[in-house]
C-alpha cells in the first residue's frame, strides 16, 4: 500500500513521511506527541523560537516533531537528550508552561489483523522476514498506534522546566591554525593564539 496516496492518513503525517523517507512507528510517536502538545498548549506550528522541543532519544520520531512543531536544531529549538527514554518535553516560551509526554508501557497489537500481525513480529524477531514483511509489520503498527487513544500510549505531566537560552548568534573569526571562518565563541585560545575545536584537539601546541 502507498502510505502517501492512503486517503486515511492526516496530511500533516504525510508531510511528515515525505521528510523522514517512509512509515515507521516512530514517526507516529513523534507525530502524535506533537498534536497533543498543539492541542493542550494551543500551539502554532513554530516558525520561530518560541516553542522548544526536548527529545530524550535520537529517533526517528524526532523528525515528526521537526515537521509539526517546527522545532529544528538550525533554530535552536531542538534539544536533543540521548537517553534512550521515549520521552518528550514540549515548552510554550509565551505561556511559559511545559507538558512532558513519556511512553507508558510494551506495545501491543489489538486491530483487526492481530494474527497477521503476530506471524510477522515473530518473523521479524527471528531476523527471518523479508522486505516485504518488514514494510507491513511496520505499517500495521504504525497504523495501530495512530488510532489508539493518545492516553493509551503516553502518560502527559506539566512539568517544571529551566527556559532554553535562545539560540546563539556570533560573529565568525578565522582559526589561526587552519584559516578556516569559526564562530567566535567556539574558538579555543592557547598561548594569546585562537583556533578551532579540531585544530585545538589534534595537538595540545597547534602551530
Amino acid at each position: 500500500m502507498d502510505v502517501l496516496n492512503n486517503t486515511e492518513v492526516p496530511e500533516d503525517l504525510k508531510e511528515c513521511i515525505r521528510f523522514h523517507g517512509h512509515l515507521c512507528p516512530g514517526i507516529i510517536y513523534g507525530y502524535r506527541v506533537s498534536k497533543e502538545a498543539m492541542r493542550i498548549l494551543k500551539l502554532n506550528r513554530s516558525g520561530d523560537e518560541e516553542v522548544v522541543a526536548v527529545c530524550e532519544n535520537d529517533s526517528c520520531s524526532v523528525d515528526a516533531l521537526q515537521i509539526v512543531l517546527g522545532t529544528t536544531s538550525g533554530k535552536g529549538n531542538l534539544i536533543i537528550k540521548n537517553y534512550g527514554k521515549n520521552a518528550y518535553t514540549v515548552i510554550s516560551r509565551n505561556q511559559n508552561k511545559a507538558y512532558r509526554f513519556s511512553r507508558k508501557s510494551f506495545y501491543r497489537y489489538l486491530g483487526k489483523e492481530k494474527e497477521e500481525f503476530d506471524v510477522l513480529e515473530q518473523a521479524v524477531a527471528s531476523g527471518m522476514a523479508t522486505k516485504e514483511q518488514k514494510k507491513r509489520q511496520k505499517f500495521l503498527k504504525s497504523m495501530d498506534l495512530l488510532a489508539k487513544p493518545f492516553i493509551d500510549i503516553f502518560e502527559t505531566k506539566e512539568t517544571a522546566f529551566v527556559m532554553p537560552e535562545y539560540a546563539e548568534i556570533a560573529s565568525s573569526k578565522a582559526c589561526e591554525k587552519c584559516g578556516e571562518m569559526t564562530m567566535a565563541t567556539k574558538l579555543e585560545n592557547f598561548n594569546g593564539k585562537e583556533f578551532c575545536v579540531p585544530c585545538f584537539e589534534t595537538s595540545n601546541k597547534p602551530e
